[in-house]
């Protein structure tokens, strides 16, 4: 599904985000929209968020491979 992909591209922006911050202390997002309260930003952190949600419930998916056409 279209949307289980977009979630999970967006899940894993926001962890290499979350690991230059822990890592080197520098917020991509942050530097690239104009500080942590400009608006494009909290969009982009409330994407992620929301994507981290939807990402939960791939773990409780029961998915067939035929279904995947693999």
């Amino acid at each position: 599904m279209i949307m289980d992909r977009i979630a999970l591209v967006l899940s894993i922006i926001g962890g290499l985000n979350w690991g230059s911050v822990g890592l080197f202390r520098f917020d991509l997002v942050a530097y690239l929209f104009g500080g942590q309260t400009s608006t494009v930003s909290r969009v982009v952190y409330t994407l992620v968020g929301l994507s981290a949600i939807w990402c939960i419930s791939l773990l409780f998916r029961e998915r067939d491979a035929l279904d995947d056409g693999i």
